[in-house]
């Protein structure tokens, strides 16, 4: 691949299922080395255009290059510089930990160590422990290793962090964002819009197929130009004003008050305001989980 040209070029990408048009006209680009998720409610045709992507499924029209290379046709070699972390799986249960990684390692040209991706994904402490006896944010990372062990250019992350507790959860976002800063690319889909907003170079959002917005998750939907709300309180009671300034609201609020605002907060739109409009009103519901 050109070292200029993009890691993933879509262009109205189509795929339906009997009477359902799961994908309708879908555009996409991901440069090298940029880290996007894409969002959406669940149904929105997402996993669909994932698995075009990764080459697991066909599409029915459109124009699709993967590192270069079509996915529906790409050979071993392209194989081998993927890395795919599945939304589940379930393989040789009896194996441990270490001795599935390194079993994966082999079909590599270039793995990285074994041992070095055990300790990145927080398992050493369950290196000698049996698949099928891990619980399900252990397993949860042990897709991970297994999905960047082969050293990939290109990593598709489908809800990698869902199971893991909190601390667990940041701690894959350094591993995330080192991978990132070593050259891949990085296409992920994810329950948490916090998960987004703190990876994401680009946040796409797909609704019915298609993609309805996209951007740095600051100015997605037009996020950063939106007004602020300014609220405080004067002599108990509440107040509040809608702005492009707050900054000029909140001096003037001080200079009449003579000090501090009692009650102030200046609040913008987050990216679950944003997201939630770019959907829909009747996709509330899938404010947390939307991967579908």
């Amino acid at each position: 691949m050109n070292g200029t040209e993009p890691a993933i070029v879509v262009r109205d990408l189509r795929k339906r299922y009997g009477v359902k048009q799961a994908v309708d006209g879908l555009d996409l680009t991901v440069d090298a080395g940029e880290i996007v998720a894409v969002l959406g409610p669940n149904g929105a045709g997402k996993t669909t255009t994932i698995e075009i992507l990764e080459g697991y499924r066909r599409r029915d029209d459109g124009h699709v290059r993967v590192l270069g290379a079509d996915p529906q046709t790409a050979g071993r070699a392209w194989r081998s510089r993927v890395g795919i972390v599945l939304q589940s799986a379930n393989d040789l249960a009896e194996a441990t930990v270490a001795e599935l990684v390194r079993h994966f390692a082999q079909y590599y040209p270039d793995p990285r160590d074994a041992d070095e991706v055990i300790d990145a994904v927080g398992l050493r402490e369950k290196a000698r422990t049996r698949v099928r006896q891990l619980s399900g944010g252990q397993r949860r990372r042990l897709d991970v290793a297994l999905g960047i062990v082969g050293r990939p250019e290109l990593l598709f992350l489908d809800e990698p962090t869902t199971g893991f507790d909190p601390e667990a959860r940041r701690a894959f976002w350094d591993l995330v964002r080192g991978l990132r800063t070593d050259g891949t690319t990085i296409l992920l889909t994810t329950h948490y819009l916090e998960e987004a907003e703190a990876l994401a170079d680009r946040v796409v959002v797909v609704r019915d197929g298609r993609v309805v917005a996209e951007g740095a998750p600051a100015e997605l939907g037009g996020r950063a130009a939106r007004q602020a709300v300014v609220r405080w309180s004067v002599d108990g009671t509440r107040h509040e004003e809608r702005t492009e300034t707050p900054t000029a609201v909140v001096t003037r609020l001080a200079a009449t008050a003579g000090g501090e605002v009692a009650g102030l907060e200046v609040v913008r739109p987050t990216l679950e305001d944003v997201y939630l409009e770019l959907i829909g009103g009747a996709h509330a519901d899938d404010m947390v989980e939307i991967a579908g």
